[in-house]
Order: structure tokens, then C-alpha cells, then sequence
């Protein structure tokens, strides 16, 4: 049996992704970009926020805390680590006093970004069609039941 080097492996791997394997490393990925704190870091990060232009820019931790409502310091801490470890922020350390942190969309993050923010607007657009499906759905599970 010949043993596949590791470059060849990977390249191998990739033209091989099929989200609808079990085994598909990509599952992970999905799994962490449909979290709602990532989907909200990334539209704030691209502008998408309260009184924000539209366009891609750094914030400092503070800033994004308070821009998303109902976050808290060891959720955003962690989505903020996690999307900097995929690659899709940066952080960026200015040493003043005191230090300060900022975080930005890479590339890769920006390539995301439009679909994260058609993401949001359709749940917000739509909550309200949703909401009412609900409601007819377990109203008539409940006249079902009796």
C-alpha cells in the first residue's frame, strides 16, 4: 500500500467535499456560520449595523458589544476567536495606552459578508409571515390533539 503525501491528500479531499456526508469536514463549517452571533459579527463588521454605511470597516470589541444587543463578553469573545482562527477577521493589536483591539473583515470574511446580510434582512423581512405559520401550525396540532 503507498502512502499519499499530505498536500495530495488535502487536494484530494477537497474535490471530494459533499456537505451531505456525514464525514464532510464542511459540516463543521456550516454548523459555525449559522450560529446567529457569527451572522451578526460579520454584518457589523460590513457596515450593516445600527446608523452603519454599508461598507466594510474595523471595530473595537466595545463597539460591537454594544452594537449587538443581548451578547454576552464570553459569547462575543469567542465567536470573535473563532472567526479569526477560520479566517474570516482579523485582529489587529495598536499598543497604546490603553491597548487597543480592533477587528476587521478579511477577504475571505468580505466573501461572506452579502450573504450573511441577506441572511439577516430575510429573517427580518420575513419574522413576521414566519411568526404566523407558527401559530397556525400548533393551532392546528392542538385541535388535533383534542
Amino acid at each position: 500500500m503507498t502512502t499519499m503525501p499530505a498536500a495530495e491528500r488535502r487536494a484530494r479531499a477537497k474535490v471530494e467535499y459533499d456537505a451531505f456526508l456525514a464525514a464532510c469536514p464542511s459540516r463543521e463549517l456550516l454548523d459555525r456560520l449559522s450560529d446567529k452571533w457569527v451572522v451578526l459579527v460579520l454584518c457589523a463588521l460590513g457596515g450593516d449595523g445600527a446608523g452603519g454605511t454599508g461598507e466594510p470597516r474595523a471595530m473595537r470589541y466595545s463597539e460591537l458589544a454594544r452594537l449587538i444587543a443581548g451578547v454576552s463578553q464570553k459569547m462575543l469573545t469567542q465567536t470573535l476567536r473563532s472567526l479569526e482562527r477560520d479566517g474570516l477577521v482579523t485582529r489587529t493589536v495598536v499598543p497604546t495606552v490603553p491597548v487597543t483591539v480592533s477587528y476587521e473583515l478579511t477577504d475571505l470574511g468580505a466573501s461572506l459578508h452579502g450573504t450573511t446580510r441577506q441572511l439577516r434582512a430575510w429573517a427580518q423581512n420575513h419574522m413576521d409571515d414566519v411568526a404566523s405559520r407558527r401559530e397556525e401550525h400548533d393551532a392546528r396540532r392542538e385541535s388535533a390533539a383534542t
